[in-house]
């Protein structure tokens, strides 16, 4: 489904604070708070918006750090049998199979250096994970709470 403008006016405003009144994103998107209401129930309808949830520092919970692992897996692996492979390991918070060489890229929260040690020495005993590449983040630059940007940017041009 394609948003109109003010669609993604509000699912911006609904990025930038998920416990908005209605009333007060039509005070910033010219709507009233039912007309607002409406156009979110029908997002939620239609599976653009797909839920609502807090985002918490992740410090606060105990992960004091967090990597990207690149894994290589066994031939043509699928993306179900490397799904099979990671979905029971509780540091993995999110995973995409990529272009180039690996099978996948992870991401981890873990408590410390140490605990990122177990969890990869665990991970490479899946059957299908032949080989891990890890990067350890050092900082966050930027944090967005949802894999998507509230509006599409335009390309950078540089001529």
């Amino acid at each position: 489904m394609r948003l109109d403008e003010l669609d993604r006016r509000i699912v911006a405003h609904l990025l930038e604070d998920g416990r908005a009144s209605y009333a007060q994103i039509g005070d910033r998107v010219g709507l009233s708070a039912p007309a607002v209401k409406r156009r979110v129930d029908r997002l939620r309808a239609e599976g653009v918006i797909t839920g609502f949830a807090a985002v918490v520092e992740p410090a606060a919970l105990g992960w004091g750090a967090e990597a990207f692992i690149e894994i290589f897996c066994t031939g043509a692996t699928s993306p179900d049998e490397i799904y099979s492979s990671i979905r029971n390991h509780p540091e993995v918070v999110a995973a995409y199979t990529v272009s180039g060489d690996a099978s996948a890229l992870v991401h981890v929260r873990v408590r410390d250096i140490q605990h990122l040690e177990q969890t990869l020495e665990r991970l490479r005993r899946e059957d299908n994970i032949t080989a891990t590449k890890t990067a350890i983040v050092l900082s966050r630059l930027i944090g967005r709470p949802t894999d998507t940007p509230a509006r599409p940017t335009e390309p950078v041009r540089t001529s």
